[in-house]
């Protein structure tokens, strides 16, 4: 059993959690994840590591909670535990040799985006990053990103907070300005990625992207993550989750990514709850 020792709302939609975990904790690095379930009838719901505390044995998730199991994990509290936590998994962020990079994150994938940040900038690369939100009331990590960053820009989709466009925006700007970067980091969701990419395609900037596709196993037994990249199948929980941007099938991911959405819906909205059911028979 692992428990919640930190637990806050960075908005109404997203909570950052602080899990006891030191095994993971000790080994974690930028760029990896795992693989949570609440109770013994819970599904496997992979995370991106956000941080990590390796003498308080922590790490610590960011989550949007927008389905089954990521509702009921917030609606957990500190001192709660939750069944399995299993990690880090997957490649990390490959940050040595970089001189200068740009890390874009988009909504939730800042979480993401963050650790890897502060990895590369703790590698020694000069570090600019672009994070974008819809509008001023969802921003996250916004003091984080800037201890972290040499450069850091802000941007909201309606203007009501920082510059107002797309993060692709002012990449397109520091791009045509003239900067040269070693590699852009591109983290949330898949439509953003994507344009990342073919923003950044015509200088020849190498790319990389974060991938979330389905994910069961973790181990690349299930195949459920896979994905296809320069035209061959690669399993996202080991080959990744970090890929060549331009060479990703982004059509393909995103179709596959929409799969199960009608039956995540129902079991949200038919779930009972066990707990609630016991207490009204104990009432009777």
């Amino acid at each position: 059993m692992f428990r919640i020792v930190r637990k806050k709302e960075l908005n109404a939609a997203v909570t950052l959690m602080d899990i006891e975990a030191p095994f993971v904790a000790r080994k974690a690095k930028a760029g990896q994840f795992i693989i949570f379930r609440i109770d013994d009838n819970g599904e496997r719901v992979p995370l991106t590591i956000a941080g990590y505390d390796r003498e308080k044995g922590t790490v610590t998730i960011i989550f949007q909670k927008v389905g089954f199991s990521t509702i009921a994990l917030g609606n957990l509290n500190e001192g709660d535990y939750i069944q399995d936590f299993v990690g880090p998994l997957g490649r990390p962020t490959d940050v040595e040799g970089k001189k200068r990079v740009c890390v874009v994150g988009g909504g939730v994938g800042c979480a993401i985006a963050l650790p890897a940040a502060r990895a590369f900038k703790e590698a020694g690369a000069i570090v600019d990053t672009i994070i974008g939100f819809r509008s001023k009331d969802i921003v996250i990590l916004e003091d984080e990103f800037r201890a972290c960053s040499d450069n850091m820009y802000l941007m909201t989709d309606d203007g009501s907070y920082g510059e107002k466009g797309f993060g692709t925006v002012k990449l397109q700007q520091l791009l045509e300005s003239g900067i040269e970067y070693d590699e852009v980091l591109a983290i949330g969701p898949v439509p953003m990625m994507k344009f990342v990419c073919k923003t950044t395609e015509p200088f020849g900037v190498h790319t990389v992207v974060s991938l979330n596709p389905i994910m069961v196993d973790g181990t690349g037994m299930c195949g459920g993550c896979r994905v296809t990249v320069g035209g061959q199948t690669k399993f996202a929980c080991v080959d990744g989750p970090e890929f060549d941007g331009h060479q990703v099938d982004f059509a393909e991911l995103m179709s596959r990514n929409c799969v199960y959405k009608a039956r995540e819906a129902e079991v949200t909205e038919k779930h009972a709850c066990r707990m609630e059911a016991m207490g009204k028979a104990l009432i009777k």
